[in-house]
């Protein structure tokens, strides 16, 4: 497989204050990468970075060609009030003068995450693994090739976390999805991810998620 990104020497500082500095690591396309560490460690500045929404203090970081990155955020509830029903949600994301080519799209992309049947249920009523997939099928309207779960399983129940990583899963060998997964959940990890990134003390490691031991955390 050839590298889809590539890490060199990236050190982020905020003023006085090192979060990490003169990391390497590449990945690469088609792999399934979890982004590990303690809180603080800099994982959600490492994604702000790669999201071009945090500019490092050094060191570079690049993309291969044609790279197109989804997003998909830790679980936030939503009002049960919030009107909108899930179709109408996913839908967000495109254009709003939506063709028939963007409306085979959404409908596309509620079948591949399992909400056709309840695509006209409030999101304020949905359940929190829906929601997370609803999120989900919002960035796939983006066509992207590269996904990033921030924390996207986190307080979920462990039904709809299999649930949403059994369709990750699916992306990754249907469509050579490469994901990169922010998580606290090693054992989640374990079960669906290739290789590991391990960041603490300002630095990072990277091997086998089979190889990920324990008492690192």
């Amino acid at each position: 497989m050839n590298d889809i990104l590539k890490v060199e020497n990236l050190t982020m500082k905020f003023d006085s204050k090192v979060v990490f500095k003169d990391i390497n690591f590449s990945l690469k396309k088609g792999s399934m990468t979890a982004l590990l560490g303690p809180n603080g460690a800099g994982k959600t500045t490492l994604i702000n970075i790669l999201m071009n929404l945090l500019d490092p203090t050094a060191g570079n970081y690049e993309f291969s060609d044609n790279v197109k990155l989804g997003y998909v955020p830790q679980f936030r509830n939503i009002d049960k009030d919030y009107p909108l029903s899930i179709k109408a949600f996913i839908g967000l994301n495109a254009p709003l003068f939506k063709t028939k080519e963007v409306k085979k799209q959404i409908e596309h992309e509620l079948q591949e995450t399992h909400l056709t049947a309840i695509q006209d249920t409030r999101m304020g009523k949905a359940s929190g693994g829906q929601k997370q997939r609803a999120y989900l099928a919002q960035a796939l309207l983006d066509h992207p090739n590269m996904i990033i779960l921030d924390e996207a399983t986190a307080s979920l129940d462990p039904v709809a976390k299999e649930e949403l990583m059994n369709l990750i899963d699916h992306l990754n060998k249907k469509h050579e999805m490469t994901v990169l997964f922010v998580t606290h959940d090693v054992a989640l990890a374990k079960k669906y991810m290739n290789t590991y990134l391990y960041l603490d003390h300002e630095s990072i490691q990277q091997g086998k998620m089979s190889d990920f031991e324990e008492d690192y955390e």
